[in-house]
């Protein structure tokens, strides 16, 4: 490079010049240059150079600017910095870079090489970095970094901050590092005085007891609560919460869902379903109600279970499933109904209770009783204890307590085989009743026919205890035990008052015989409206109108004819825009 030396009246008479053009123009102003060299390929620029003792200084419209060697042209108030290059705006921004360029006419500055921009709130590292003075706008494009303090670590491949609104805006292989968990996003609109970041497309949210999955949400940063919408889902441990929307707090590990609510037990072979929810991680336990379903899947067999609300407690090994309000089971060979049902996951026990809900006293009030169907006997009782053995998923033994009462009807009449009494202990085999004994005060009425089904009585008896076996849900043998009367009468002479027992129920019509009929009583469902996040904002371009207008406005003016401008293009207006940022969907949505 050949440099050509000017002496002071000179370099006197441009600062001048420059000056009284500022005061008219607004331009760039040199505040401190110890030296000044012009390059006869440049005739228009000055070479500005830093002595020992300080860095060439420059000052614009509330910038200021210091570097080791600045090329400044006044004609077109544009300026290029070389070398430790430091530039501060007010109290708000601290730059740093190796290289700047800046145009004093459309106010757009770019820095490259070991890029630092610093405010109150956060740092920004990149390689290279675009800044709209006008707008308040910074900008990179080939991976950048944001350090905040109390949330970690952002990195994405695009970055957009507004300096205004402390607002950042992260695109394309988003990742936030922060020491309880790590946010991996395609976009994350971040506020830094809040803390509040927005997430858009694919997102998860890992950390040790947890993985969130959305593709539209948001998350607090500061007090470590989000809510998520679209796709959401949260797996936690061997639990996965799925919903339409969901909120979470980490720092109380609970989380609510909300409409088409689906969560699965991996380890337990269990999924509860439902359209609101909660989960207390910490307690092992989830509470949920609107149409709550309850399914054990089973090999052979699956078990559902539907209440107003379940609430499910309790470790893996020793989890507990409880309904309350309207419960019903279903199974292909076992229904019921009781006002509350409890199952004990170890054990295998299945609790069908009755809870007296005659607050008003009623005299005429008449708690129904819970009631099992197996096969085509009716058992009811105050309080029924099924139980399974969890190793083969089989129906294992049954307790009716108090007032128990078994029915079934006449395979080919209109009469009902009835046996009543205080208890009933039943065992099964291959999931239908094999024996059967009744304990007390036993009654029976009983259809009896031949080998061709020809009916040829009808026993009716009372004694101290009752023992029945059973095959094909026909009685093979009945044994009486201390019995106090009897008698088996003819079809027609048989009394028409004698053909129930009292505490006589028949009780078909409310039977599940489907896993839609589980909810047939239910009153019809509303489900809540989703609100609060809106869809994906439309993407805003750094490369706006605005900006590209500005720059074309700055362009030099010239006599030259046009072929003469294509051959020698001047656009130190502002650096050259990248092609592929003039796109509308550089950014993609």
């Amino acid at each position: 490079m050949k440099y050509k030396s000017h002496n002071f009246i000179t370099y006197l008479l441009i600062l001048l010049g420059t000056t009284l053009y500022a005061q008219e123009r607004r331009k760039i102003e040199i505040e401190y240059a110890p030296f000044m060299t012009f390059d006869e390929s440049k005739p228009d620029a000055a070479i500005l150079t830093r002595d020992n003792s300080k860095q060439v200084h420059i000052k614009h419209e509330g910038i200021e600017m210091w570097c080791d060697q600045a090329i400044y042209d006044a004609k077109q108030d544009f300026i290029e910095a070389y070398g430790k290059v430091r530039i501060n705006q007010g109290d708000t921004i601290n730059m740093t870079s190796k290289y700047v360029e800046y145009s004093g006419k459309t106010q757009l500055a770019f820095a490259s090489g070991e890029v630092v921009l610093k405010d109150p709130t956060s740092v920004i590292t990149t390689d290279t970095l675009y800044f709209d003075r006008m707008k308040q706008k910074a900008f990179y494009e080939s991976n950048g970094k944001v350090v905040r303090d109390t949330t970690g670590t952002i990195t994405s491949t695009v970055g957009l901050y507004y300096m205004k609104t402390k607002k950042y805006q992260f695109v394309n292989n988003v990742k936030l590092v922060n020491p309880e968990y790590i946010i991996e996003s395609n976009r994350l609109d971040f506020y830094s005085l809040s803390g509040y970041a927005f997430l858009y497309g694919p997102t998860t949210i890992t950390s040790e007891t947890s993985v969130i999955y959305c593709e539209r949400g948001f998350y607090n940063t500061t007090d470590d609560t989000g809510y998520f919408v679209k796709k959401s889902k949260i797996n936690y441990d061997e639990r996965v919460v799925e919903g339409d929307s969901l909120y979470f707090d980490r720092n109380k590990s609970f989380a609510s869902a909300t409409n088409n609510i689906v969560i699965t037990d991996t380890l337990n072979n269990t999924i509860v379903k439902g359209h609101y929810a909660e989960v207390f991680r910490a307690k092992d336990s989830l509470f949920i109600t609107k149409r709550a379903l309850a399914i054990t899947l089973q090999e052979n067999d699956s078990i559902f279970v539907h209440s107003d609300t379940l609430m499910v407690t309790g470790k893996p090994e020793r989890r507990i499933t409880r309904g309350y309000y309207n419960s019903k089971i279903y199974k292909s060979d076992l229904s019921g109904k009781a006002d509350s049902i409890h199952m004990n996951q170890r054990t295998g026990l299945t609790q069908l209770i009755n809870i007296d809900r005659n607050t008003t006293q009623d005299a005429f009030y008449k708690p129904q009783k819970p009631v099992l169907w197996n096969i085509k006997n009716q058992i009811s009782g105050d309080s029924i204890h099924l139980i399974s053995n969890s190793a083969n998923e089989n129906l294992d033994s049954l307790k009716v307590f108090n007032n128990a009462f078994v029915i079934s009807k006449d395979t080919l009449g209109d009469g009902y085989n009835q046996i009543s009494g205080k208890k009933l202990f039943g065992l099964f085999e291959n999931n239908s009743l094999s024996t059967i004994d009744i304990i007390k005060n036993a009654e029976t009425i009983y259809y009896l026919r031949n080998e061709d089904n020809e009916l040829v009585g009808i026993d009716k008896s009372k004694s101290g205890a009752i023992k029945i076996w059973l095959s094909e849900n026909n009685i093979d043998e009945m044994r009486k035990y201390n019995q106090i009367g009897g008698k088996t009468y003819p079809e027609l002479d048989f009394p028409e008052n004698e053909k129930i027992l009292r505490g006589f129920n028949w009780r078909e019509s409310e039977q599940p015989k489907s896993v839609k009929d589980l909810f047939k009583d239910d009153p019809p469902l509303i489900l809540k409206v989703i609100k609060g996040l809106d869809a994906y904002p439309s993407q805003e371009l750094f490369f706006d109108s605005n900006l590209l207008d500005r720059v074309k406005k700055a362009e030099p003016k010239s006599d030259l004819n046009t072929k003469e401008k294509k051959q020698k293009p001047n656009n130190k207006s502002a650096r050259k825009v990248p092609n592929n940022l003039l796109k509308d969907n550089y950014i993609t949505k």
